[in-house]
């Protein structure tokens, strides 16, 4: 069976539904509120969920955010491969979700900031096909992700989503993590950072000695390219609640099903189903089973 290691950090998701943001100074009552696993536990959820065998690469603390990170773990059947031995507890977002489904957040660093080079050199990484890297551990890590990504053999696919991370700090912040890429996907925001370019042409950009890229487009699906065109995978109608892990499930998603033996643009057409299915859902990690994947795209058609 393929395997998928999840290299982002994990962290607790502290989530507050509120009408709207407050202005300074301001409180406000949130009329739903969660705390659970998040940040890499997202996708890592997303794929499990959908059939991949995982396990986790990056750093746990201890303190009580990293025990829940642990459990959640845990009950995804996802091993932590790292030894829980550092002295800080891991880090939290705390995340805000208006009334229109839109979320903000704060992110607050912790332990799954502390690996170092040995830790990552001697991670099993030979022993998957597939890995999973995110934008903020690639620049947060600098020289040691870095060095890692020089390393990692080429039987390792690496999916690398860019996160947010690519409006701050541009393409230059993460380029040593995009010459490694086999395959890139981005939301229409942060393919525009990278490329100057709308989804369509960001996804053949973005794909360009690659396998592939995706470019995710909100409630319109995403466009997959993969050395030719990008092809469209409109997206499912939903009433959302909560875009927070939206992208999070999809790059899962779309990552299992690849592993699977799904051609991209049916990966791509299954991850979009799944992140419809989370919007629904209040917190994070809401990805859906691959059976509630079937019963909506059945239902679609």
């Amino acid at each position: 069976m393929s395997r998928l290691l999840q290299m982002t950090g994990v962290v607790v998701d502290v989530l507050q539904k509120v009408e709207r943001l407050p202005v300074s100074g301001e409180g406000l009552t949130a009329s739903a509120a969660r705390i659970g696993a998040g940040g890499g536990f997202n996708a890592l959820a997303a794929a499990r969920r959908t059939g991949a065998s995982v396990a986790y690469g990056g750093m746990l603390g201890t303190g009580p955010f990293a025990d829940i990170c642990a459990a959640a773990l845990s009950a995804e059947g996802a091993p932590v491969l790292q030894r829980r031995r550092i002295a800080a507890d891991q880090g939290f977002c705390t995340v805000l979700v208006e009334s229109d489904a839109e979320r903000s957040y704060v992110y607050t660093p912790g332990a799954e900031r502390a690996a170092t080079a040995a830790d990552l050199a001697a991670l099993p990484v030979a022993d998957f096909d597939w890995t999973l890297l995110g934008g903020y551990a690639a620049v947060e890590g600098k020289d040691i992700f870095g060095d890692w990504l020089d390393a990692l053999p080429r039987s390792v696919t690496l999916m690398f989503d860019p996160t947010p991370l690519a409006l701050i700090v541009g393409r230059a912040g993460v380029e040593r993590a995009l010459r490694r890429a086999d395959w890139v996907s981005a939301n229409r925001l942060e393919a525009f950072a990278l490329t100057g370019l709308e989804p369509a042409l960001a996804a053949e950009a973005l794909a360009l000695g690659r396998r592939g890229a995706v470019v995710r487009d909100g409630a319109n699906g995403c466009w997959v390219a993969c050395g030719s065109a990008a092809v469209a995978a409109p997206g499912f109608p939903v009433a959302a609640v909560d875009s927070a892990g939206a992208g999070d499930a999809h790059v899962g998603a779309f990552v299992a099903a690849l592993m699977a033996g799904e051609d991209p643009g049916e990966a791509a057409r299954f991850a979009n189903a799944a992140a419809a299915i989370a919007v629904t859902r209040l917190g994070a990690a809401t990805a859906p089973l691959r059976s509630d994947i079937a019963a909506m795209r059945g239902h679609q058609s």
